[in-house]
């Protein structure tokens, strides 16, 4: 397949690229130098020259507290370049696979989210992300919605790497424990969405490690799951903590647990538990600090 992937320098995307060149795809890894997708035109050009069977859209403003004051760059990239890529992709027949968040949901409900449930995003990220999906449900003809949430891997920063920086650092680290979701590993991601497009199990997914913890508990296992790796101990000490006591300017979903109800109604198998996906990544880690 000819896979054209946005955001190809990104957390996700660098993963999404790696693995599908490695299964023998011919992949045009674009980031923002090489497309910038809120301009349409150029959108246009360089779908139409390279054919793509398949866009894989991974470029997004993730800036969450930003956001709230950035609120029309949010919703260029988020909703107008998304808008952009899909006509493009439709010019050519291609598959078009957007990247969404847990963010779409208010998090208030008490039960794991499904992905049909209704959306009630708060913050003006969650906001453009779901402008971004309404646009491709009514525009593409062949789309796949795979939405994530906790997203951690080699590339960029996350909440993983930043835990193990601030644990060589700092005595205590008082870290949210009321908001609870899933923890999704770039590489498992990266393989569900090479499986998935080369379907025509079209719709939306929820597609995350499974399994749920709140953030406090995710820190804890990621010291626990370090000292085995690293063999170094992290005086640190995790203490729990409300969301108020960290007041950020754009609301965090309390609940971002999502059901996989499409994956396990599809026949597909579902990524493995959020707890082994981070004994891999921190193995991958250190494997990469060692080279």
């Amino acid at each position: 397949m000819r896979v054209l992937v946005t955001g190809a320098k990104g957390q996700l995307g660098q993963d999404v690229v790696r693995l599908f060149e490695s299964a023998g795809h011919q992949v045009l890894a674009s980031d923002r130098n090489t497309l910038d997708i809120t301009d349409d035109a150029t959108c246009l050009k360089v779908v139409k020259e390279f054919k793509p069977n398949a866009i894989i859209h991974c470029a997004a403003y993730t800036a969450v507290d930003q956001a709230e004051r950035d609120v029309d760059a949010a919703y260029a990239v988020n909703a107008v370049g998304t808008r952009n890529l899909v006509l493009a992709a439709e010019q050519v027949k291609a598959k078009f696979c957007y990247i969404s968040t847990d963010y779409v949901f208010d998090g208030s409900d008490i039960l794991p989210y499904q992905e049909y449930d209704n959306t009630n995003p708060q913050s003006v990220y969650g906001k453009s992300k779901r402008a971004g999906e309404i646009l491709v449900q009514s525009l593409s003809s062949a789309f796949f919605i795979v939405r994530t949430s906790w997203v951690y891997g080699l590339y960029g920063n996350n909440f993983v790497k930043t835990m193990l920086k601030l644990g060589q650092e700092k005595p205590v680290l008082s870290v949210v424990n009321d908001q609870k979701g899933s923890p999704t590993y770039t590489v498992d991601l990266a393989a569900f969405l090479l499986e998935l497009i080369q379907t025509e199990k079209y719709g939306i997914y929820h597609a995350s490690n499974s399994g749920e913890c709140t953030w406090y508990e995710f820190a804890q296992a990621i010291f626990e799951e370090a000292r085995d790796i690293f063999g170094q101990t992290y005086p640190v000490q995790v203490k729990p903590c409300t969301t108020e006591d960290f007041p950020r300017p754009a609301p965090r979903p309390r609940n971002s647990v999502m059901d996989h109800l499409s994956i396990r109604t599809n026949g597909f198998q579902d990524l493995r538990p959020w707890r082994e996906a981070l004994k891999a990544f921190i193995k991958e880690l250190k494997a990469s600090q060692e080279h």
